[in-house]
């Protein structure tokens, strides 16, 4: 029901286009950014598979979440903030002067380290998306699509009027995923999802990362190597802003090529 308002919203974004290689949903191409006169990123290519998940790994202060929130603009809510470079969604490029960065955020969510319901009902948090879009949606239907697709339908289908805020915080978490899916974006993007939960919830969590990546592309951020090795189809390394390794979980864990990636991965720094 959301196709005819995406082609809409593509319509809308009338920026500069290239095809991408069969696969990729997003390409990150020579992407720079500074805060003020620090660079945080520096350079960084990479391409995201359509239906995978990845995960960027690092240490503190590597740049990790300063690039996923460069994958749907979330930085320019800082006056700071310069970029360079481009970012592909779909053969179109995100930071092209014709783009609004609100559309952009309707392709592309983004779930937080802590969670952050609205302190509203769990089905108004939902929807919220929706109606703030002006999407002429049917509330009930959106509202039990994302609890399903979140895994908390069965947990809160007798409790959509409560407020969202008496909800464990696993499940805020999964509200939270769920308020993200509810405009039916392209790609979910996710910092830190897990670092705020205790070992139950976060196994829930990973599995419904698992579960999304069939419907959607995925990226997280995590300092748990061992999550991301779980979880991920493809893993990024990053250091001081670089990025330094790319490619297949398996390959990244098992036979880094950088000695800097071996040694992160090793615990011998970072």
């Amino acid at each position: 029901m959301f196709e005819k308002f995406k082609e809409l919203l593509k319509e809308e974004m009338r920026c500069e286009r290239k095809e991408l290689p069969k696969g990729i949903k997003m390409q990150v191409e020579s992407f720079n950014l500074w805060y003020g006169k620090t660079q945080a990123i520096k350079s960084v290519n990479m391409d995201l598979k359509e239906n995978k998940i990845t995960a960027i790994i690092g240490p503190s202060g590597c740049g990790k979440s300063t690039l996923i929130r460069g994958l749907n603009r979330m930085n320019d809510t800082i006056s700071s903030v310069k970029t360079e470079g481009k970012v592909w969604l779909d053969g179109f490029n995100i930071y092209d002067s014709t783009t609004d960065c609100v559309d952009v955020r309707r392709q592309v969510g983004m779930v937080f380290q802590k969670p952050n319901p609205f302190p509203f009902s769990i089905a108004d948090n939902i929807y919220y998306g929706c109606e703030v879009n002006g999407m002429k949606v049917e509330k009930d239907e959106v509202v039990e699509r994302c609890l399903k697709q979140s895994a908390l339908w069965d947990e809160v289908k007798d409790r959509l009027d409560e407020n969202a805020l008496s909800l464990s915080g696993g499940q805020q978490q999964r509200l939270c995923i769920a308020r993200a899916l509810a405009t039916e974006p392209e790609v979910i993007l996710m910092d830190e999802p897990c670092s705020a939960l205790d070992p139950i919830a976060t196994a829930k969590i990973e599995d419904l990362i698992d579960e999304l990546k069939n419907h959607y592309t995925v990226v997280i951020v995590t300092h748990n190597m061992q999550q991301a090795a779980r979880v991920s189809d493809y893993t990024a390394y990053m250091y001081l802003g670089e990025l330094i390794e790319f490619g297949d979980t398996t390959q990244i864990f098992e036979n880094p090529q950088e000695n800097s990636t071996e040694k992160y991965i090793t615990g011998r720094f970072g």
